[in-house]
């Protein structure tokens, strides 16, 4: 029945060109198919219920393989783009991260100075550094290339799905980013007003007891998808 399920994807896909994209394509959903169609007949269907269930499962493709069509059409980006890209994405990131590890600089040279108003200002910038600093990375995540589709068929859900789980990767990690740094600011700023370094040390250890809530809480929340 699996080869039954090829050869129905290798006729929809018989006035497509084969081009890599195309190929990575049918290889895909004939994989994800046979999986629904296995899944099916574990759960008692019959062979040939199972197969009109998968087969219909897939819907109207007719605008993917149009948009295939135009992608051959389309002129693909050069190295040199495909670099320029890349090159523009590290300076973002590596930007943040600057931000990140110098946001408690300027309360740390006011508080050493002695200026009077270190809270009032310093505090402030920190906070704009880090905002800055995960927008920056935000910004990073949101301006790559992402798949979006109104279809509601199992070959369009799983490749939408896929490039959401890429963001919220993304998205986690600018959040983890951001936690931390603000625990070290909130760190060095309680330690030099309060000169409690004895003690306040423990606000690393709410900060992981944080981090480990926000891990439950995304490990939740695919487990739901």
């Amino acid at each position: 029945m699996e080869d039954k399920i090829r050869r129905y994807i290798d006729d929809l896909f018989l006035e497509t060109a084969p081009t890599k994209k195309a190929v990575e394509l049918k290889e895909e959903m004939i994989q994800n198919l046979s999986d629904k169609y296995n899944d099916l007949t574990a759960e008692g269907k019959t062979p040939e219920a199972a197969y009109n269930i998968t087969i219909a499962g897939i819907g109207d493709i007719s605008a993917l393989l149009a948009e295939l069509e135009k992608d051959m059409t389309n002129k693909e980006p050069t190295i040199h783009e495909m670099e320029a890209s890349r090159q523009k994405s590290a300076l973002l990131t590596a930007i943040a991260v600057m931000m990140y590890i110098l946001c408690a600089l300027p309360i740390i040279i006011m508080s050493m100075a002695g200026f009077r108003y270190t809270s009032e200002i310093g505090v402030p910038i920190l906070f704009l550094m880090i905002a800055g600093a995960t927008g920056l990375l935000v910004y990073n995540s949101m301006i790559k290339n992402k798949y979006r589709s109104s279809s509601d068929t199992m070959v369009e859900d799983f490749r939408e799905w896929q490039s959401d789980d890429k963001d919220r990767k993304a998205l986690r990690k600018a959040i983890s980013s951001a936690l931390w740094s603000i625990t070290v600011a909130l760190y060095l700023i309680i330690s030099f007003v309060t000169f409690a370094w004895y003690i306040t040390w423990i606000i690393f250890i709410i900060a992981a007891a944080i981090e480990s809530l926000i891990n439950v809480f995304y490990t939740v929340k695919k487990g739901k998808r």
